[in-house]
């Protein structure tokens, strides 16, 4: 006679959830200008906020404040001994983005190069954004 009982599921105890990507990184440059950013701020603050906001030709444009507290919903990127925060409705826009800071005679400005970048507007301040396909 054989056995016909069920193989008993594995106990979730030794399943390992998969890495979370990071949302973003930084170049070596945008770290020290938000380092820069950090110490000569009139108040504490915590890190820079990103995030997406609606307007402008393209429809959307990048968002980068202080930010003086840690919010619940944040998704919270540490590199290069700086912290990003990353407003929760703005991260699948910004997954893989690499975030850069550029300066030259005539701007001094963060730059993003994000895969999910579909276009932009001529004038350079807004873009259009897709969500990142993210494999389940």
């Amino acid at each position: 006679m054989t056995d016909m009982t069920p193989a008993s599921p594995t106990p979730a105890a030794k399943l390992k959830p998969r890495p979370r990507p990071q949302v973003m990184k930084l170049t070596d440059a945008a770290a020290l200008r938000i380092t820069e950013l950090t110490r000569r701020a009139d108040s504490d603050i915590v890190g820079l906020r990103v995030g997406i906001k609606n307007g402008g030709c393209a429809g959307q444009s990048y968002t980068v404040e202080y930010a003086h507290e840690v919010r619940p919903t944040d998704e919270v990127v540490e590199d290069k001994g700086v912290k990003i925060l990353i407003d929760p409705k703005a991260v699948l826009f910004l997954l893989g983005t690499e975030m850069d800071y550029k300066s030259d005679k005539m701007q001094s400005q963060f730059i993003f190069n994000n895969p999910n970048q579909t276009g932009a507007c001529g004038c350079g301040e807004s873009v259009q954004l897709t969500a990142a396909k993210v494999d389940g």
